[in-house]
């Protein structure tokens, strides 16, 4: 597993200080990059620019692309991956598995916008997502290994320890 580094993690911060500033305007003009190509949000050039004018494009692209959907769900956890989160809103027979296998198997060309749906249902159902997880994992989305991708096919799919299994039964659950 891959932790975020120096600039993953301060940038997150960043992102969490707006929200707690409640700098409303900066939120809105991020949100403007949701749904467009990462980067072509002129609005988004003066909070996202400071962050990633020593980056090649596609590097920076990934930092716009978690600054618009931090905009659109400004919900940060420390624990965990995508498929953490997208597991958390999966109820039996929904369609939650199926949108999350197109998921995995997205082309980075496609990921912003499985990304997309993936963040509005979580924001739908309150699930935190790790912003900072989710910066990383992107950078190494393409990696011919596919490891981000099992990563997360692993959180999701993983079972439930003996215990915790036990315990939901138990109880009723």
């Amino acid at each position: 597993m891959r932790k975020a580094d120096q600039s993953q993690t301060s940038f997150v911060k960043y992102l969490m200080g707006l929200t707690q500033r409640e700098d409303r305007a900066a939120l809105a003009a991020l949100r403007r990059g949701v749904g467009r190509p990462p980067g072509t949000a002129p609005e988004m050039y003066p909070l996202v620019v400071p962050w990633t004018s020593h980056m090649y494009s596609s590097e920076a692209d990934n930092y716009y692309l978690i600054a618009a959907l931090f905009a659109l769900h400004p919900c940060n956890c420390t624990e965990g991956n995508m498929g953490t989160t997208l597991k958390a809103l999966s109820q039996p027979g929904d369609s939650i598995e199926k949108r999350f296998v197109a998921l995995l198997n997205a082309h980075s060309d496609d990921l912003p916008s499985h990304l997309r749906h993936a963040v509005s249902l979580a924001r739908s159902k309150e699930i935190p997502i790790n912003w900072a997880r989710l910066l990383t994992d992107l950078a190494y989305w393409g990696h011919p290994d596919r490891f981000v991708q099992r990563q997360w096919a692993t959180e999701f799919w993983k079972r439930e320890s003996a215990g915790a299994s036990e315990s939901a039964e138990a109880s009723g659950n």
